[in-house]
């Protein structure tokens, strides 16, 4: 038998050459911990569908700050839990709102940890939209200025970074306007631009409570079917001022990742979200998969799709892993 000259097995033979002909590398700096604020003290409760995940109160929050710290995890985002909700949202944006609150606490307690804060208003409407409601419709910019009061109040309370996941058309226009006007015009603004209406935001949606009251979230958030649209969606936010281009989920939208990372030449976030992460635990709980393995496999695909930074449950896992390495 004739072999060809080239024969890629050479390059497979050990793990030092696998190591230096690797195209894709996973670093600690890819990650972005996503954490749920609740008030209170002492307050730890678990999220039953995302094993390994809690509400917490702000005094456990800066015990996870902390370690994700340590573990070189470079950024963390907030998400907030209110006591009580009501039509307008209003804790999402209110000064002693949870998330001001975890925000200001974070900031004067762990150095050097970037803070994100998703600006959205569905935690904190009783009907569970992430815009205003009027008999059962869901009014686009009437939302935006309340969504740009959010944003606000948390680079007030001391965000780096605040991310918009409302998608509703033109906020991140109207986000950028009002915090320039208010002196805030370093404040980055990473956009959910590509949030498609999946059906992997199931455990999330009980970790925030954050369930629609009725109807579903199509009219607003993006048809899975759709890939164009994405680019599109992609390219305004840019022509708004976004500075970070998210894809959300991730694993199920790896062909959109890449596209938008030929398409936009700003950093690329994707969003591993809670049902892509709890049904590889509940996998690997089965014994059905290497949760490590899977874990590390996923992660990568991710990245190998164009992303340049990832929001994933696993961070600390991960951070775990290749610090070991």
């Amino acid at each position: 038998m004739v072999f060809p000259e080239y024969r890629p097995r050479r390059l497979r033979q050990n793990a030092q050459i696998r190591r230096m002909v690797r195209e894709t590398h996973l670093s600690v700096d890819d990650l972005i911990l996503p954490v749920f604020a609740v008030s209170g003290k002492k307050v730890k409760n678990p999220i039953l569908s995302m094993p390994g995940h809690y509400q917490m109160s702000v005094d456990h929050l800066i015990k996870t700050a902390e370690t994700a710290k340590e573990l070189g995890i470079p950024a963390i985002i907030v998400f907030g839990i209110p006591d009580k909700k009501d039509p307008l949202g209003t804790q999402a944006y209110a000064k002693d709102g949870i998330v001001q609150r975890a925000v200001q606490s974070i900031k004067n307690h762990v150095s050097d940890l970037l803070v994100i804060t998703d600006v959205c208003l569905c935690q904190y409407t009783d009907h569970g939209h992430c815009g205003m409601v009027d008999k059962k419709e869901i009014h686009n910019d009437a939302t935006l200025e309340l969504l740009a009061k959010t944003a606000l109040s948390h680079a007030k309370a001391g965000a780096d970074m605040v991310a918009p996941s409302d998608m509703m058309d033109g906020r991140v226009a109207e986000i950028r306007e009002m915090l320039d006007e208010e002196g805030f015009s370093n404040i980055p603004i990473m956009s959910y631009a590509v949030k498609y209406c999946s059906s992997f935001y199931g455990p999330f949606r009980q970790a925030a409570d954050s369930a629609p009251q009725f109807g579903d979230r199509r009219t607003y958030q993006m048809d899975p079917a759709n890939a164009l649209e994405a680019i599109r969606e992609a390219t305004m936010d840019v022509e708004e001022g976004a500075d970070i281009i998210m894809v959300k989920p991730a694993m199920a939208y790896l062909d959109i990742i890449s596209k938008i990372r030929d398409e936009i030449d700003l950093p690329i976030a994707a969003y591993q979200v809670s049902g892509e992460f709890s049904m590889i635990k509940a996998a690997a709980e089965k014994g059905w998969l290497n949760e490590e393995q899977v874990m590390i496999e996923s992660l990568i695909a991710i990245k190998r799709a164009g992303a340049d930074m990832i929001l994933t449950y696993f961070a600390m896992d991960i951070a775990k892993y290749l610090g070991k390495k």
